[in-house]
């Protein structure tokens, strides 16, 4: 049975560290996490691996698996980033089954950046919804070829399956609307607000909109960012979290 109205978080996490790296808050995160309870997660930054088990039982990698257990049953992962400590990238936690799953390199300058966009198809019911969770690139010029690809991949999704996008896109003025969003038809949650929502630095003055949510296929009941305690000290980022009604 397909539920009247669901809820999506994005959260870029900060591979679990607070802010400026001062300590380790991947335990804190889990119980915030649960208390808000939506029923998917998009995630960046997520440390899937380490090759140091004393690190590793510390930051509680893989990360998407610790986030999820008891709370989220259905779980992805895609990584991005590989060093000689271990890789990172995007994951997706949702209440709902997920039927498929495919990691998009969207590595623009790959010397430089390794970037992605994990894609998932998650079975509510009858209806099959796709959920893109990705982590775009920190140059202009990085992102304009991000946002292309991008486009070619949500457009692939078939005719008149819902569609939700959500992540960090680095991106400080509205190409994201203009490039990719609008040529779609997807609505960002928050485009009904006076203000857009910032999300970016979690502590002090938000003057950065980087964490995005986009749909297709929802009607936007409400959209926030968690700016309070604990949020503000969990990661660099806050999470932007959404409620959503199907569209017949």
């Amino acid at each position: 049975m397909t539920p009247p109205t669901v809820s999506v978080l994005t959260y870029n996490i900060h591979k679990g560290w607070a802010p400026w790296r001062t300590r380790v808050t991947i335990a804190a995160m889990r119980e915030a996490l649960r208390a808000v309870a939506p029923d998917f997660v998009l995630l960046q930054e997520v440390r899937g691996a380490l090759f140091d088990p004393e690190r590793a039982a510390r930051e509680h990698v893989p990360q998407h698996r610790y986030l999820a257990e008891g709370a989220w049953p259905y779980v992805a992962y895609g990584a991005n980033r590989f060093t000689v400590a271990g890789h990172h990238g995007n994951a997706v936690l949702s209440r709902f089954p997920i039927v498929a799953q495919r990691n998009h390199d969207l590595s623009a300058a790959p010397r430089w950046e390794s970037r992605g966009a994990l894609e998932v198809v998650v079975a509510m019911g009858a209806q099959r919804v796709h959920l893109f969770s990705l982590h775009l690139g920190l140059r202009r010029r990085w992102r304009q070829w991000q946002l292309a690809r991008l486009r070619e991949l949500v457009a692939a999704v078939p005719e008149g399956r819902p569609v939700i996008v959500g992540g960090d896109f680095n991106d400080w003025e509205r190409a994201a609307c203009l490039r990719f969003a609008a040529p779609l038809g997807l609505q960002r949650v928050d485009a009904g607000l006076k203000r857009p929502l910032r999300t970016y630095p979690a502590r002090g003055w938000r003057f950065g909109r980087l964490d995005r949510l986009y749909v297709r296929g929802f009607a936007v009941l409400d959209a926030q960012v968690l700016r309070r305690a604990p949020w503000s000290r969990l990661s660099d980022h806050l999470p932007l979290l959404a409620r959503l009604a199907w569209v017949a």
